[in-house]
């Protein structure tokens, strides 16, 4: 038995038992997470660069390709760091550096997603007010709302997960540092303080997602009232991929929190881990640039304008 003072580091869940499948693991991560720094730096290189992509649209990308780039970063490099080294060590501190930085790009990512719907309805609902309703000092504010929103959430959960006694020794079973595998680790009630603040933020999110269908359901019903086929294509064109990465994004964390009891495994969870923290980010690049066309031509203008210059 041991308590939180006494613990120096954690131990985190290998993603293989075997060196053969730890070194495929570490290769596996290094391709996602070079195709995600590629995928999203592209779109910052493209949005910042492009005078014509700053427009509301391609300011909040941006600010969505900044969370999934932050995301990955936080923690793919020491699963891969384990997987080549064979270890599973992270220090105290460092698991409550990666837990913090986590939950603020995770929490960031959900609120950019909401104000993305929110400029999405706008756009195609109330188009004649759109310069007013989402002007350039508006779109500043909705993004610092959302990363200060973030911020707050990520430093209360942290603060309050690590202020618990553990004494439930220190194995994590998540290949990174989450709150429910903390939890697990708690010998005090005191955890329950931290189920009542997840409460509140379930509640939060939940008023986002109710938002999100709110929205989309007024959405497809103004895009089917729209009298030209061409009209109704670059409308869906505008929302599809913003859906897309909402229904991925909301879906892997949901079923990977919410599964039945009865269907739960150590492997299970794990790949449901790994869907919904490591998967989306390299996959959302893809997502907006195959819909959208002026995205797709300003990544290949960055593109041929890199391989000019060098």
């Amino acid at each position: 038995m041991s308590n939180s003072s006494s613990i120096r580091h954690f131990l985190l869940l290998a993603l293989a038992d075997t060196r053969q499948l730890q070194l495929l693991h570490f290769c596996l991560l290094l391709g996602i997470s070079l195709a995600a720094l590629l995928g999203n730096g592209l779109i910052i290189s493209a949005v910042a660069c492009g005078h014509h992509l700053h427009t509301p649209m391609f300011f909040f990308l941006l600010n969505l390709a900044l969370t999934d780039l932050g995301s990955i970063c936080t923690t793919v490099p020491k699963a891969m760091h384990n997987s080549l080294w064979d270890t599973s060590n992270i220090s105290y501190t460092g698991c409550a550096a990666q837990l913090f930085f986590f939950l603020v790009f995770l929490s960031a990512e959900y609120f950019l997603l909401t104000v993305m719907c929110y400029d999405r309805y706008v756009s195609i609902c109330k188009p004649l007010h759109y310069g007013t309703l989402v002007g350039s000092r508006a779109c500043a504010h909705m993004a610092a709302a959302a990363w200060a929103s973030a911020f707050l959430t990520a430093l209360v959960h942290t603060a309050n997960t690590f202020s618990l006694p553990l004494c439930h020794g220190n194995v994590l079973v998540q290949f990174f540092c989450e709150i429910p595998q903390i939890l697990k680790l708690s010998c005090s009630k005191s955890y329950l303080r931290e189920f009542g603040l997840l409460a509140v933020s379930a509640f939060f999110a939940l008023g986002c997602f109710m938002f999100i269908v709110f929205s989309y359901v007024q959405i497809f019903r103004a895009v089917l009232r729209i009298p030209s086929e061409q009209g109704r294509h670059k409308a869906f064109s505008i929302c599809l991929p913003h859906l897309a990465v909402v229904s991925l994004f909301l879906s892997t964390i949901i079923f990977a929190h919410l599964k039945p009891p009865s269907i739960s495994s150590p492997s299970l969870d794990l790949a449901l881990s790994v869907l919904y923290s490591v998967v989306p980010p390299a996959l959302n690049p893809l997502i907006y640039s195959l819909r959208n066309q002026e995205l797709k031509a300003a990544v290949w203008r960055t593109i041929s304008e890199w391989f000019r210059k060098h």
